[in-house]
């Protein structure tokens, strides 16, 4: 059931990550605090300072009694700030994306750089339970991938663990990278009761539909169906590869043969050695996975006209 709250008396507080976007999160600052005059709010706005301090300004303000916390930035900060605000339910999260990719805010029906309407909107407070998925000790909102999109995630990476410089050109490049040189990798998964040995070109499960900025993985996805959408693809030759990228920007690739795609409460996928993995675009390595879905762990802000990600 979709609900709407709001209620001026409530603090808030604009976690605001001031590197996200190349910047562009920061440069956010004067308008939102032009927003927080113009909606009569009792609010803060704070800056992280290093990789994890939104997640602990996140539980500060929600201790404190804040009743919205909103993050300012990509997908990696809403991660962040969303972590220690499962299934606290006093507390609603939203997030003003400003980040590079901006796949997570696609669930809400927000666009990922907002015009006047859509700060409107935002204020309206309109807001719907949300379920997460969470893969071993990690939580995810959009998504997490093995194979081929992990691999095109660890491009994204510098050797000391930071994000490489650039906007949206950088991830097509790593993609056309990846689609020549990426092999294949033997794994076991466990789901629906059934027990299937296979290689891994992709294997992508999400709560949200979009990766990358722009291509739709998981077409199907419904943040608030209590499943996780999976999209698995097994070895397939360099022809192959282009022609299922070429389909996924419009989500037609789930038609094709060698894709399998799915719903699922949970899995289990285990590799024979350490391959790495993203979640909502965050790199980390393991070789045994454990996914599962926590339904309605978050109460977070959409946009009821937008084309939001959930069932009505």
């Amino acid at each position: 059931m979709l609900i709407s709250i709001m209620d001026q008396t409530k603090k808030w507080v604009f976690i605001i990550n001031p590197v996200a976007g190349n910047g562009y999160a920061l440069s956010l600052e004067g308008k939102i605090r032009e927003m927080i005059s113009r909606h009569d709010l009792t609010a803060e706005v704070v800056l992280t300072e290093r990789r994890g301090h939104a997640t602990e300004l996140s539980r500060h303000y929600a201790d404190l009694g804040y009743r919205y916390i909103i993050a300012v930035g990509g997908d990696g900060t809403m991660n962040e700030i969303a972590s220690p605000l499962i299934f606290r339910k006093e507390v609603v999260l939203g997030l003003i994306g400003a980040g590079t990719g901006n796949d997570f805010i696609q669930i809400t029906g927000f666009p990922g750089r907002f015009q006047d309407k859509d700060w409107d909107t935002f204020f309206r407070a309109n807001t719907t339970p949300m379920d997460i998925g969470k893969c071993n000790d990690k939580i995810f909102l959009n998504g997490m991938g093995l194979g081929f999109d992990a691999q095109v995630a660890a491009e994204n990476y510098t050797e000391p663990g930071e994000v490489k410089p650039g906007g949206k050109s950088k991830y097509i490049w790593h993609i056309l990278k990846t689609l020549l040189f990426f092999k294949e990798k033997k794994m076991v998964v466990i789901t629906n009761g059934q027990t299937i040995t296979t290689d891994c070109f992709m294997n992508t499960i999400a709560n949200g539909r979009r990766f990358a900025g722009g291509f739709y993985l998981t077409p199907e996805a419904l943040a608030n169906d209590g499943l996780l959408d999976v999209c698995a693809i097994k070895e397939v030759s360099l022809p192959q590869r282009l022609r299922i990228l070429l389909m996924v920007p419009r989500g037609t690739h789930i038609n094709d043969k060698r894709v399998h795609y799915y719903k699922t409460e949970k899995l289990s996928v285990e590799f024979p050695s350490e391959v790495p993995f993203h979640v909502d675009g965050e790199l980390f390595f393991s070789k045994d996975f454990e996914v599962t879905t926590l339904p309605g762990a978050l109460n977070i802000i959409y946009n009821p006209e937008g084309r939001h990600y959930f069932s009505n």
